[in-house]
């Protein structure tokens, strides 16, 4: 797979959402963790979410492989983020981002934009990747690039 919209995202409560409906919006992909010292990021992904709705798709991406900071179950994760953080953005089935069981979506996304010196790992949770509207890369950003600081991009 070649592009943003080949590809479909199963859902922590079963669906599944095709990137290719996405069509016409930007794409917002970060890898989650819910006992993280990043999991305060929730609060601004989900304000993007909210003030960018007509603009904006932000796509949370549970995965247990850094520090295993994702320990819970679907239903756990969901509820946390939800009385938490107030999360309504989609949550993924929790997913691996590096490694040979890497999601083929994180595979695309880490070789389309690359980390630092052309790294294509992950270094850790809350690693974001924005797409334009027409599924195309843009920017990666870090762990520790909140939110706020994505908006610029989003003009």
């Amino acid at each position: 797979m070649s592009h943003l919209y080949d590809f479909d995202v199963k859902l922590n409560n079963g669906d599944t959402l095709k990137l290719a409906d996405m069509k016409g919006r930007k794409v917002l992909l970060v890898n989650t963790a819910s006992k993280c010292g990043f999991t305060s990021q929730y609060a601004g992904l989900q304000k993007l979410a909210d003030d960018q709705a007509d603009n904006l798709v932000v796509i949370g991406f549970p995965c247990n492989q850094f520090g295993e900071q994702e320990p819970g179950s679907a239903e756990e994760i969901e509820s946390f983020c939800q009385l938490n953080f107030g999360v309504s953005f989609p949550l993924s089935e929790k997913i691996d981002v590096n490694g040979k069981k890497a999601a083929p979506l994180f595979q695309f996304a880490a070789s389309a934009l690359p980390g630092l010196l052309g790294s294509r790992r992950i270094k850790w949770n809350f690693t974001k990747f924005l797409f334009d509207e027409k599924g195309e890369p843009v920017k990666r950003f870090a762990p520790k690039d909140t939110p706020e600081m994505i908006l610029e991009f989003l003009s």
